[in-house]
């Protein structure tokens, strides 16, 4: 009975990956251009993939959604769907892990907030580290020119930032117990 127990939480886990991960594709597909990037609310459901399912299901859920948007949708080479995998992986593993694991209301509130404050810094570091490389190495362009593209990128991504940061928490908050009523360890 005990490996079928397993084998049950095995396909449920791998479940929950695939609908997260379907989730963050499709919401990734509701872009708003903003100064010469775009602003979404994938951002938002890649912290909500972490605290739902813990730092690697959700890291992989976050990851493959987002790197399946930039494979198929937007059009992007297999560096930069990589890159976009490990950052948006990293995103929802460090919000998870940051994740309050006691169920004390007062400080649970707090502490989703403030590891979803880290997860979205955490993507918005690697995000711009990433622009600043591709500008500066291997683009060539001058100081001048990767700093207009840096802050025309930066302010989108911390608007990105933001709204996950309030969204993600919420969402988590409503679903959490609805999730656990139907027996789904979230």
């Amino acid at each position: 009975m005990k490996n079928s127990k397993s084998q049950e939480w095995n396909i449920q886990l791998i479940s929950f990956i695939g609908v997260m991960a379907a989730l963050v594709y499709v919401v990734t597909l509701v872009r708003i251009p903003f100064l010469g990037s775009k602003v979404h609310f994938a951002n938002a459901f890649c912290l909500l993939s972490g605290m739902l399912l813990g730092p690697v299901p959700g890291g992989l859920a976050a990851g493959l959604g987002s790197a399946l948007y930039d494979a198929i949708a937007g059009g992007y080479d297999i560096i930069n769907v990589l890159i976009t995998f490990v950052s948006k992986f990293a995103m929802a593993f460090v919000c998870a892990v940051l994740m309050p694991k006691k169920e004390d209301s007062r400080l649970n509130l707090h502490r989703t907030v403030f590891s979803a404050i880290t997860g979205a810094l955490t993507y918005v570091f690697l995000y711009m580290l990433k622009t600043f490389v591709y500008q500066r190495f291997v683009y060539g362009f001058p100081m001048e020119a990767v700093g207009i593209t840096m802050t025309s990128k930066l302010i989108p991504s911390l608007i990105n930032a933001l709204f996950a940061v309030i969204a993600a928490p919420i969402l988590y908050h409503a679903l959490k117990p609805a999730l656990k009523t139907i027996g789904v360890k979230a």
